[in-house]
């Protein structure tokens, strides 16, 4: 029976709504239980008594066609015989076979919920161990196979430590925390509505068919895992491991151990989560699933919660790595540009006329220019962004030409203001100069503030400029790289959505934070531009 990809999301969707109807606050436990039993994954429900845990196990068995369901609430005196079906008085008298009677029990069941599942005894647990681990049931000396797709757990408190059941938990992949009802709606809603529990209503053409189910899990196994993708898990798995050796945790490090097996389970619980969203490999937004197979405990859990939301702020579309490559595009350009009023910037010297101290400014080498009628110009060019030194010309200025006598004449007293042109604008404006109190030659801008000035002619240095460029260019591809990583992220986010089974929170967190990546990258790289700019036009600017 052939798989219709396209059509699979939708499908899954309408089931999730068709299981969910009527339970309250209950749809992402619904939706990760679904993908349990999709996966052929055990799901453990930690909470307190009357939360509608075994319900929402009843409810999963309608996703299947045909199916068997078992529960059983284990005590302290529970016997295999109630779970895995008494021992055939015939069977023994005639044959003296030890052989139980498992139809109707657990080793023929499709779904089952075992409620209070640390109360039973080492026997039942023992063979659930090989049932979970081994999907067989051996009867006598006969191995039968198990058809169960989903084992559900459920209680309200963990194994106890060195009881032995280490092992059984850590096969019970998904696990979930379930809460009372929060929202007051519903709370009203579930104690004044007329109608009691009621049964999902799945229709026939998008409950689960045995075949459909075994060929799905064959297929699961094809949806590969990008190196990327990888590489984001072994990540994740460096920073639950970091928390674990900080040791300023209320609980036991062993608390946030993961063992190899279950990494590998969660691997391919992603996959599942990719094919049955219609993907042929995994999504990075895939891994938020992984929050809930992480935790040990209520403690290890809020933990495990924290190191999540940041991994999906920061990591799991390399966002911090994105801003940060940016960040030091822009450091390397300002410390450049630094460099560039530093190197560049005219210096004027001093002499004493008249017993006062003037400042002179030698244009012997400068280059000279004509714009219009004026002739004997000088051109001065801006070594940092402005918004304009004149009111006349908007936008950022690059050069201005004035006129040489004058000007040195008038720069002697230090600030004044001398008529030229700015960049190829030919109309005269007034400008302002002045000098530093270290006898640095500055032009003020329109918000009178100084800029940096050098003089074509006597301080540019065309090997200096491109050596510079060298560096900017440099800078501006790792800026590029930056928004492509952004970029990237972003098509990868909306081609993983909608997602059937990702935590709603979660993903806006995701999505809000590569919306603040974009953000926080445009603003980065404003002033960054402009720099770079300026510098790989130095050639040009003193042209």
């Amino acid at each position: 029976m052939p798989t219709n990809h396209a059509l699979l999301p939708e499908r899954i969707q309408k089931l999730v709504n068709a299981l969910s109807s009527g339970v309250y606050e209950r749809e992402n436990t619904i939706r990760l239980c679904l993908l349990a039993a999709l996966s052929g994954e055990s799901v453990f429900l930690l909470g307190p008594p009357g939360i509608a845990k075994s319900y929402i196990a009843k409810r999963l068995i309608k996703a299947f066609d045909n199916s068997s369901f078992f529960e059983y609430l284990m005590t302290r005196f529970s016997t295999p015989e109630e779970v895995f079906g008494p021992l055939s008085i015939q069977e023994l008298k005639d044959n003296g076979k030890y052989v139980r009677l498992t139809e109707g029990y657990l080793p023929t069941a499709d779904v089952v919920f075992l409620d209070e599942i640390w109360k039973a005894g080492p026997a039942i647990l023992n063979t659930l161990l090989t049932v979970v681990n081994e999907r067989v049931f051996r009867n006598g000396s006969e191995v039968l196979p198990v058809p169960m797709r989903l084992l559900v757990a459920a209680s309200n408190e963990l194994p106890e430590a060195d009881s032995g059941l280490d092992a059984l938990y850590d096969r019970m992949l998904v696990r979930v925390f379930v809460n009372r009802i929060q929202e007051k709606g519903n709370f009203k809603r579930l104690i004044v509505g007329e109608q009691g529990e009621t049964d999902a209503e799945i229709g026939a053409d998008i409950a689960i068919k045995a075949q459909e189910y075994q060929l799905w899990q064959r297929q699961i196994d094809l949806v590969s895992l990008s190196d990327e993708v990888f590489e984001k898990i072994y990540a994740l798995k460096l920073l639950l491991e970091r928390e674990a050796e900080d040791g300023g945790h209320p609980f036991p490090a062993e608390e946030l151990y993961i063992s190899d097996r279950r990494w590998k389970k969660a691997v391919r619980l992603l996959k599942a989560s990719a094919f049955f969203n219609g993907r042929n490999e995994v999504n990075p937004v895939d891994l938020l699933l992984l929050q809930e197979c992480l935790w040990h405990s209520p403690e290890s859990r809020s933990v495990v919660n924290a190191v999540m939301r940041q991994f999906a702020k920061q990591v799991c579309f390399n966002q911090q790595e994105a801003l940060s490559v940016a960040t030091d595009a822009n450091d390397d350009v300002k410390e450049l540009a630094e460099e560039v009023i530093d190197t560049l910037g005219h210096d004027v010297g001093t002499e004493v006329s008249m017993r006062k101290e003037k400042y002179l400014v030698d244009l012997s080498k400068a280059r000279r220019y004509s714009v219009n009628s004026s002739h004997n110009l000088i051109k001065l060019v801006m070594l940092d962004s402005n918004p304009s030194v004149s009111e006349k010309e908007k936008g950022d200025s690059r050069w201005v030409y004035v006129e040489a006598s004058e000007f040195e004449k008038k720069i002697k007293n230090g600030a004044c203001d001398v008529y030229g042109y700015v960049n190829k604008n030919p109309n005269l404006c007034m400008l302002k100069f002045d000098v530093t109190g270290d006898l640095a030659l500055m032009i003020k801008d329109i918000a009178n503030r100084p800029v940096a000035v050098a003089i074509a002619g006597i301080d540019d240095d065309a090997e200096t400029f491109n050596a510079w460029q060298v560096t900017t260019e440099a800078a501006i591809a790792k800026v590029d790289d930056a928004k492509h990583m952004i970029r990237v992220a972003r098509m990868q986010l909306n081609a993983a959505l909608p997602h059937n089974f990702a935590n709603s929170d979660l993903l806006e967190l995701l999505a809000n934070s590569i919306t603040d990546a974009e953000e926080a990258l445009q603003k980065q790289t404003a002033k960054f531009e402009k720099d770079a700019f300026r510098i790989r036009m130095l050639n040009e600017y003193f042209a």
